[in-house]
């Protein structure tokens, strides 16, 4: 459970989407309240998702091979597939080097759809409370309930289950962490440097998509398929 808790809460934390949304709250006015609001529900999020799956297990694994552990597996191994075929399909999507893309059109579906460039243009300019609700929308739910699945073989009676939990969600929001403290003790220095960490990611968002979903799939799916057939 800790390895692939630790697999999930890396590739979460380094998505680029929830990054860039983060860049414009933090950087605009009151940016500091406001990107606070944002890790807050961001955190808020794995903390229920964690605390739902743990009061449905009572805190115990279910054994071995019997219909929840299995089903949990499953979830795990589809939610993989599907985070292989979404990468897959954005890939072929991406216009090729020197391309334009077609009106109304853009380098993916979903979280990658033509609209996100200007939906996240718009970021700097809403309240506190809009941008725990952008939290809320730009976490990336499959990754999380790739967790939810994981966090079923929780043991609550073995103390390091705490800590293992407590670091995943400390290391899913390392980078908004990460961000907000660097413009909390040195705000001109990060306002640079965040300025050019949005400008990188606007460009090269859709292949770190890519390789987040694909790396995190194909590990989900061989992780789940190893614990299947064993």
């Amino acid at each position: 459970m800790v390895l692939d808790l630790l697999v999930i809460g890396l590739i979460i934390t380094l998505y680029p989407l929830p990054i860039m949304a983060f860049v414009l709250v933090v950087s605009a006015p009151g940016g500091l309240w406001k990107g606070l609001a944002f890790i807050l529900a961001w955190l808020g999020c794995l903390v229920a998702v964690i605390a739902v799956v743990l009061l449905l297990t009572g805190g115990q694994p279910p054994p071995p091979r019997s219909p929840p552990s299995t089903a949990g597996l499953a979830v795990r191994l589809a939610i993989g597939i599907g985070l292989v075929a979404y990468a897959e399909h954005r890939r072929r999507r991406r216009p090729a080097a020197g391309d334009a893309a077609p009106d109304g059109e853009g380098s993916g579906s979903g979280s990658g759809s033509a609209d996100e460039p200007r939906a996240l243009s718009r970021v700097d300019q809403v309240s506190a409370w809009s941008a725990a609700g952008i939290a809320v929308l730009l976490q990336p739910w499959g990754m999380v309930g790739a967790a939810a699945a994981t966090v079923l073989e929780a043991n609550l009676s073995d103390s390091a289950t705490y800590l293992a939990l407590f670091g995943f969600c400390i290391l899913a929001s390392s980078t908004l962490l990460a961000m907000e403290l660097f413009m909390v003790f040195a705000p001109g220095r990060a306002a640079l440097a965040l300025t050019g960490m949005r400008s990188w990611l606007s460009d090269h968002k859709d292949p770190a998509i890519v390789l987040a979903c694909l790396v995190l799939g194909l590990w989900l799916v061989g992780r789940s398929l190893y614990d299947l057939t064993r």
